[in-house]
C-alpha cells in the first residue's frame, strides 16, 4: 500500500525540474507511505517522464521498494495497493518461464504486462492505482481497479499531464488554481459527496473504476478505456441451498486472500452482520487469536459497542474498545475534513478516522465490512425502491400528495435522523411517479427545490445525473440490479471507498474489504432478487451462509450504523464556527449562495425548528474546505 504521482512534461526534457515536483507530490502524501520513497525520471527526445511513489511496507518488506524495472530497464511501474491474486498469477506465469526476483504483487504485474500488454489488467483481482512506463512503446497506462477502492486524480495542462493518488498532490503543483467545477459543485450538494469522473475542480478528474489511461508519448494525447471483465449476466438456477453454500465459501476464501500480510492485521468489528461475518471467518483461519477494533458513543442512542463485544466472545478475539465524545473530535475536525482536498460530508469519516487512529497503534493492516450492502443488498433504500414501484401502481398521485402532506407534518422531528419517523419521512418524500426516485433517494443533501433556492443560479445544474444515467444505461430504475449497479458507479465509490481510504491512509493503515471481490459481486448480481431480499430481511443469504456460527436471531438483529450526533454537535461545539460561515458579507463575497435562504436554513436548524443535519452538515464541509482551499485561510 502506498501513493503514487506523476508527471509528464511535453515538448521539452528537464528531469531535475520534474524531480523538483515529485518530491514535492510526495511529501504531500507522506501519511500514505512513511516506510519508503522512490522516484524515477527519464529524459526522451521531447519530453521527461517521472514517476514517484511512497510506500507503507505489507508484503515483501525488504525487496518490494518501488519504481519497479523490467530486466532491460525499458518498463517502470509505481504501484498502490494490493493485488490478491498475485501468487496464482506469478504460478500461471512461472508455468511460462518467467522468473522472478522478489515475492511482492508489484512484480507480478510488471511481469503480467511484460507478457500480455494491458490486457493483463482484467487478471487483477485486488484494490490498485498504479502506473507503467514502456520507454519501446512510447506510452503510459493509468489503471484503477474494479470498484474504486485505491483514488486516481489526473489533470491535462498545456505543458504538463499529471496524477496522483491523492488531489493535494496535483492542486499544490500546477500553477494555477482552476475554477470551482459547476458539476462538481451540484454533485456535491445533492449527494453530499462527489462521485468520479468529477472533482470540485474545473478540469482536474478521478479516473473512474475499471479503466485505465493510455498516454501516447508520441502525440501528448490519450484515451481512456475500460478493462475488459468477463462478466455472465444469466440468472443463477442455484438453489437457495446450494447458493448460500458458495457464499459462505467465496466470503470466507475472500477474506483468506484478503488476510495475507507480512505485518500485524486485524479487523474493524462493529457488530453488525457485515463486519461480524469478516471477523468469524478469520478467526476462522487464523492459528492466533485475532485482534478486533470497535468504537463507541458517550450518547447512548448512537452507542452499540454491546454487539460488538457478543461478537468477540463468540470467536474469542483479542478486542479492543474505544469510546469517543465530540471532545475526541473537536481537536481532529479539521484535519479529518480537509484530508479529503474537496468538500465531503459524509459524518461517519470522522469516526472511522478515530478507529483508524486507535488501531494503528496495534496494527498494520484491519479488514473491513465494507460492500456488504452493494454485494448483498442491504440497504434501506433497496426495499423503498421495491415499495415505490408497488406503490406508485397502487396509489393515485393526488392522493399521495396529500399523504405525504400530512404525514410530514405528524412525523416531524427536531434530533433523531437515524429512527423509524426520519426513515418513514425520507421514503414518502421520495415516492415518484416519474422514474427519478431512486436519483432523489441517492440524494441525502439538497434536493432539486433546496438547489433552486439556495444556489446562484450560475452554479445550478438539474441535470446532473444524466452522465450517470447514460453511463449505466439505468434512467429509470426498478430493480433491484438496477440499484445496485447505479450504487457502485456512483455511493461506493463517491463515497464508502472514499472515506475508508483516506481516513485509514491519514493513518498510515491499510484497509481491506473481503466482500469487494469482483468474482463475488458478479455471483450475488446474478441470484433471484428475493435471495438477497426475503420478505423483510435484507441480506438474506449472507445471513442465512452464517445462520449456525452466531446465537439464534443474532444476525437480523438491525443496526443504525456508524453514525454520529453531528446535528447536536452543530448546535453546540461546531456552532461558533457554523455561524461564521454565514455571515451576509461573506457570503456575498463567496457569490456562491443565496444569502436569506442560506441564513434561513441554517438558522433554523440551529434553534431547533427544523433537523437540516445533512444539509447543515454539507454546507458547514463546504465553507470549510472553501475557507482553506480558495481564500487560503
Amino acid at each position: 500500500m502506498c501513493g503514487i504521482n506523476g508527471i509528464i512534461l511535453k515538448n521539452k526534457t528537464d528531469d531535475s525540474f520534474v524531480k523538483q515536483q515529485l518530491s514535492v507530490m510526495n511529501h504531500l502524501i507522506i501519511h500514505r507511505g512513511p516506510d519508503a520513497e522512490g522516484v524515477f525520471t527519464n529524459n526522451s527526445k521531447n519530453y521527461t517522464i517521472g514517476m514517484a511513489m511512497r510506500r507503507l511496507s505489507i508484503i515483501d518488506l525488504n525487496t518490494g521498494n518501488q519504481p519497479m524495472f523490467s530486466k532491460d530497464k525499458n518498463i517502470a511501474i509505481v504501484f498502490n495497493g494490493e493485488i490478491y491474486n498475485f501468487k496464482t498469477l506469478r504460478n500461471e506465469l512461472e508455468l511460462k518461464g518467467t522468473t522472478f526476483k522478489t515475492t511482492s504483487d508489484t512484480e507480478v504485474i510488471l511481469k503480467l504486462y511484460e507478457t500480455y500488454g494491458a490486457d493483463c489488467f482484467s487478471k487483477l483481482d485486488g484494490m490498485f492505482g498504479f502506473s507503467i512506463y514502456d520507454y519501446t512503446k512510447n506510452k503510459v497506462f493509468i489503471a484503477r481497479d474494479f470498484f474504486g477502492e485505491k483514488p486516481l486524480y489526473y489533470t491535462n495542462t498545456s505543458n504538463q499531464f499529471f496524477w496522483a493518488s491523492e488531489l493535494k498532490s496535483i492542486i499544490n503543483i500546477i500553477p494555477n488554481k482552476p475554477e470551482i467545477s459547476k458539476a462538481g459543485l451540484n454533485l456535491f450538494f445533492r449527494l453530499t459527496y462527489i462521485p468520479a469522473p468529477y472533482t470540485i475542480y474545473d478540469g482536474i478528474h478521478k479516473l473512474e473504476p475499471n479503466s485505465y489511461i493510455e498516454y501516447d508519448l508520441k502525440t501528448f494525447s490519450f484515451t481512456i478505456k475500460t478493462i475488459h471483465q468477463n462478466h455472465n449476466h444469466k440468472t443463477s438456477t442455484l438453489s437457495f441451498d446450494d447458493a448460500k453454500k458458495l457464499v459462505k465459501d467465496m466470503v470466507c476464501k475472500s477474506v483468506e486472500t484478503r488476510s495475507i500480510s507480512d505485518v500485524p492485521l486485524g479487523t474493524f468489528l462493529s457488530g453488525g452482520v457485515d463486519s461480524s461475518v469478516i471477523s468469524f471467518c478469520l478467526s476462522k483461519i487464523s492459528n492466533t487469536k485475532i485482534d478486533t477494533f470497535s468504537i463507541g458513543f458517550e450518547k447512548a442512542s448512537y452507542d452499540e459497542t454491546d454487539k460488538s463485544r457478543i461478537v468477540a466472545k463468540i470467536i474469542n478475539s483479542n478486542h479492543h474498545e474505544f469510546i469517543i465524545d465530540e471532545t475526541d473530535l473537536k481537536n481532529n475536525i479539521s484535519e479529518i475534513v480537509l484530508n479529503f482536498d474537496e468538500p465531503f460530508a459524509d459524518s461517519s469519516a470522522l469516526p472511522t478516522y478515530l478507529v483508524a487512529n486507535k488501531t494503528k497503534s496495534h496494527v498494520k493492516v484491519a479488514l473491513t465490512g465494507d460492500g456488504g450492502d452493494e454485494v448483498f443488498g442491504g440497504y434501506n433504500k433497496y426495499y423503498i425502491g421495491r415499495i415505490n414501484n408497488k406503490y406508485t401502481g397502487l396509489m393515485p398521485k393526488f392522493a399521495h400528495k396529500t399523504i405525504n402532506k400530512y404525514s410530514s407534518m405528524a412525523l416531524n422531528r427536531k434530533d433523531d435522523n437515524r429512527g423509524f419517523k426520519y426513515k418513514l419521512n425520507k421514503m414518502l418524500n421520495v415516492i415518484d411517479y416519474s422514474g427519478d426516485f431512486y436519483w432523489n433517494m441517492i440524494s441525502l443533501g439538497l434536493n432539486e427545490n433546496d438547489i433552486g433556492s439556495l444556489l446562484n443560479p450560475k452554479y445550478q445544474d438539474l441535470t446532473i445525473f444524466n452522465y450517470y444515467k447514460n453511463k449505466t444505461n439505468i434512467s429509470t430504475p426498478k430493480t433491484l440490479s438496477d440499484f445496485r449497479v447505479i450504487d457502485k458507479h456512483i455511493s461506493l465509490e463517491g463515497d464508502m471507498l472514499v472515506k475508508v481510504d483516506r481516513t485509514s491512509m491519514l493513518n498510515s493503515l491499510e484497509c481491506r474489504s473481503p466482500f469487494l471481490n469482483k468474482n463475488l459481486f458478479d455471483f450475488t448480481m446474478n441470484l433471484p432478487e428475493d435471495y438477497l431480499l426475503n420478505k423483510w430481511s435484507k441480506k438474506h443469504i449472507l445471513k442465512a451462509a452464517f445462520k449456525e456460527d452466531f446465537p439464534e436471531n443474532f444476525l437480523e438483529k438491525s443496526k443504525q450504523g456508524f453514525g454520529v450526533p453531528i446535528g447536536d454537535w452543530l448546535r453546540k461545539g461546531m456552532k461558533k464556527e457554523l455561524e461564521s460561515y454565514i455571515e451576509p458579507s461573506f457570503l456575498k463575497q463567496q457569490d456562491i449562495f443565496n444569502v436569506q435562504q442560506t441564513i434561513s436554513l441554517i438558522q433554523n436548524h440551529l434553534t431547533g425548528k427544523r433537523d437540516n443535519t445533512f444539509k447543515v452538515w454539507a454546507f458547514f464541509c463546504f465553507q470549510k474546505w472553501y475557507r482553506y482551499n480558495i481564500l487560503n485561510n
